[in-house]
């Protein structure tokens, strides 16, 4: 396998997921989906991963290891506040991810 192969590989591990799908959907549109946050805004600085576990109901350990996925296949971008991980999408990424899978199929 290529190096192409094996981020194609990332990107479609990302996506067999109902839960990551929704989160990427959720962070189409931030606001819409999640309270304003005390620190960090929503669309700069991306969503607290407390958030994104509440909204799921899930643990936050189990939502962390949703997140690497998304974060391996570089669908998303991670910025840390105090002790914070807030998560948002990254745009090119996914227009580019989309581009890929098209091409590949």
């Amino acid at each position: 396998m290529t190096d192409g192969d094996d981020a194609l590989l990332d990107i479609l591990k990302a996506l067999a997921s109902d839960k990551r799908l929704r989160v990427l959907d959720w962070l189409k549109n931030p606001r819409a989906h999640f309270p304003a946050q005390r620190d960090g805004d929503l669309v700069e600085d991306g969503v607290c991963g407390l958030f994104i576990a509440q909204k799921l109901g899930l643990s936050q350990p189990t939502v962390h290891g949703h997140m690497k996925l998304l974060l391996r296949a570089g669908l998303v971008r991670e910025k840390r506040i105090r002790q914070w991980t807030f998560y948002r999408r990254d745009e090119a990424a996914v227009a580019a991810a989309t581009r890929r899978l098209a091409e590949s199929l």
